[in-house]
């Protein structure tokens, strides 16, 4: 560069892209360490695609790849997305020549963030990725950076804004007027493709995948460790019914999409489930779009952040201030620890789990039935914290509802099994964490 004049090549021109080139036209000198940073070049899969920034005097490559190799930028802005293919050609394509990159891919970075840092590493070329995280919600730096201090025992929070936006609607049909739609989940999801909060193909977010791509970055961050995407526990939400919405809210708690790792002794659990938390909680208050996460150190003790994890807005502010950290030539290690030094993390056996559950069921309304439920969970040795017996119009049978005390998941699981085959359960048993928040 020169004069402190950073080039940039930007390959993506969605969302973020676009947000990111209105933002530098608006603030190109932004970075607090002075110099200017300006696009040089751009890539996209569409020329002619309206966008709310004329591109026309910039030039254009139809290969992002191409772009990321050019002499005539400094830095290379992947926002393409995707965990393979050309997204990731073009990052290694501009590592390997030592540019350094900015990049909003969790599902790249943890997929194959281990082999990316070394290459990083190797070449000398800073790897960054705010955006990839809580979009505008600084949840990276904050562990990368702020957090080096201490001993991370856990991060847990709310990481996918489509799910939580989606669980929010469901509850607010409990209290609309009219009735519900009968298949409440599907009405709510459409209405989230409208409006843009989730894809046509929505299995990334409903899926968990999303969530579980932000978790493995944030475990790899807080433990340092190398990202293991495959070691994740994934459950998403698709099951959610608006009847287990309405029952958990009677009994205190509100369902959410929770994401959270935690260190075991010299292990890592990286876990995405939907989950009880009370009405109280900061993640339970926590709604529509929004993210929010808890981060506990063995020093500092909990601190909480919260704020919009998607957008055109806040996830461009994300990529600018990476490329102001560029821009000051700050050298990190890419995940926490240099890359030579990283360890993946591995699957911790499920068994090993222990929660507390609610477990929802329909059956006949016939005498006996409470205690065979009981008498079954005390065979196994579940311990029933609370119950609730609520008729629910068209619910297909009477809904009971159990929360049990702390036992271990497979104990619970084969508990909820056995309670299935009682010839008084008409449907199969809904079983969900409590979290442990």
């Amino acid at each position: 560069m020169a004069d402190n004049l950073w080039r940039l090549g930007v390959a993506g021109l969605g969302t973020v892209g676009s947000g990111l080139l209105q933002f530098l036209s608006e603030r190109p000198d932004f970075a607090p360490a002075g110099g200017r940073a300006v696009v040089a070049a751009v890539s996209a899969r569409s020329r002619s695609r309206p966008r709310p920034v004329d591109i026309s005097d910039l030039p254009w490559f139809d290969d992002p790849v191409a772009l990321a190799c050019s002499d005539d930028i400094d830095v290379f802005v992947e926002l393409i997305g995707g965990s393979d293919g050309t997204a990731k050609a073009a990052v290694e394509a501009a590592l390997e020549r030592g540019k350094p990159v900015v990049t909003a891919n969790k599902a790249l970075l943890a997929e194959h963030g281990l082999e990316l840092a070394r290459l990083a590493e190797s070449k000398g070329a800073p790897l960054l990725f705010e955006a990839a995280v809580m979009g505008g919600t600084p949840a990276v730096k904050m562990l990368r950076e702020a957090m080096v201090g201490d001993e991370v025992q856990a991060v847990a929070g709310i990481l996918n804004g489509t799910c939580n936006y989606i669980l929010t609607e469901m509850e607010a049909l409990l209290d609309g007027h009219g009735q519900a739609p009968p298949d409440a989940f599907g009405a709510v999801l459409a209405e989230a493709q409208r409006i843009g909060y989730a894809e046509a193909d929505p299995t990334m977010d409903i899926g968990g995948f999303d969530a579980a791509h932000k978790i493995t970055l944030l475990a790899a961050l807080a433990f340092g460790r190398a990202p293991n995407f495959a070691a994740a526990e994934i459950e998403g939400v698709e099951q959610i019914e608006l009847l287990d919405i309405r029952l958990a809210r009677d009994l205190g708690f509100r369902i959410k999409l929770v994401a959270a790792a935690v260190r075991e002794a010299d292990e890592v659990s990286v876990r995405v489930y939907p989950a009880l938390a009370p009405l109280n909680h900061p993640l339970a208050q926590t709604s529509g779009a929004l993210n929010a996460l808890f981060i506990e150190g063995r020093r500092i003790g909990r601190i909480f952040i919260q704020g919009p994890g998607a957008g055109s807005g806040p996830t461009a502010a994300a990529v600018a201030a990476d490329i102001a950290d560029v821009m000051t030539r700050a050298r990190r290690p890419v995940f926490q620890k240099p890359a030579r030094a990283l360890e993946p993390f591995a699957r911790i056996d499920a068994s090993r789990h222990v929660t507390r559950a609610y477990v929802r069921l329909l059956v006949r309304d016939q005498p006996g039935v409470i205690a065979a439920v009981s008498e079954t969970l005390a065979e196994e040795k579940v311990s029933i914290d609370s119950f609730l017996q609520k008729p629910v119009q068209d619910a297909g049978g009477v809904p009971i509802v159990i929360t049990t005390h702390e036992a271990p998941e497979s104990v619970l699981r084969q508990a909820v099994e056995r309670i299935g085959r009682l010839d008084a359960v008409v449907a199969p048993p809904r079983m969900l964490r409590i979290a442990p928040i």
